[in-house]
């Protein structure tokens, strides 16, 4: 997924939206018998993004792991985390956020609207892990200070520029990472640690003739969180 050459269905080929399509055979994965296409298709995407980070961090069952964001990554995340083991704090912008925070699995839900964010992460003893789901900025680079000595902040949402104090990274040896989707094998990954522990994506669902009605809404950010083509 690293490849500075990578080709996209649709872009650099023709293809889409459609029922079936040719693909390499290195980066196909099998979907669990439990689990419909339909739930499959955005943990392919949000699910795979946010259990890679996870998985891949430092991060160790019982540490404080903060998810910035409750949209389409950070739904996915907030419930991989809870199911990790991790003490998960939830980060949104208003208070109406707090019981679906709650209902994903958070232990904690900061408002960052009504409450500093990097006051709340340090009153619970600091976090391990941030994981960055939306584009935060200055959100960011505020509850960057919030992480333990050698904890890291894990950027999955692309957005505005983000900066931070050679202080804060040096003299707490903490790291600002960036993480991109996954691989094929990961992705099973993710597929079989889903079907065990019941993660699974809010979406709704539009047949394929309406695609572009469903494209219209994502672009609108009126999804809740994904949208799903059936066939």
């Amino acid at each position: 997924m690293n490849c500075r050459n990578q080709a996209y269905t649709g872009v650099h080929s023709d293809g889409g939206y459609a029922e079936v399509m040719i693909a390499k055979a290195s980066g196909l994965l099998s979907i669990p018998d439990e689990m419909s296409p339909v739930d499959a298709a955005p943990l392919l995407c949000a699910g795979l993004t946010t259990f890679k980070a996870l998985r891949n961090s430092d991060a160790k069952a019982g540490d404080l792991v903060a998810v910035f964001g409750l949209g389409g990554l950070g739904h996915l995340g907030l419930q991989y985390a809870r199911q990790m083991g991790f003490e998960v704090a939830a980060i949104g912008r208003g208070e109406h956020k707090a019981d679906l925070a709650k209902r994903l699995g958070a232990h904690h839900y900061i408002d960052s609207a009504a409450s500093d964010p990097t006051a709340a992460l340090a009153a619970l003893g600091g976090a391990k892990l941030i994981l960055v789901t939306a584009s935060g900025g200055k959100a960011v680079e505020a509850t960057f200070k919030a992480l333990r000595p050698g904890g890291a902040a894990v950027v999955l949402g692309v957005g505005p520029m983000i900066e931070t104090s050679s202080i804060d990274l040096v003299f707490a040896e903490r790291r600002l990472e960036g993480s991109l989707t996954g691989d094929p094998a990961t992705a099973d990954a993710t597929l079989r640690f889903s079907a065990l522990s019941g993660v699974a994506a809010m979406s709704e669902t539009l047949p394929l003739d309406n695609a572009a009605d469903a494209y219209a809404k994502m672009l609108a950010g009126k999804a809740r969180f994904r949208m799903v083509l059936t066939m």
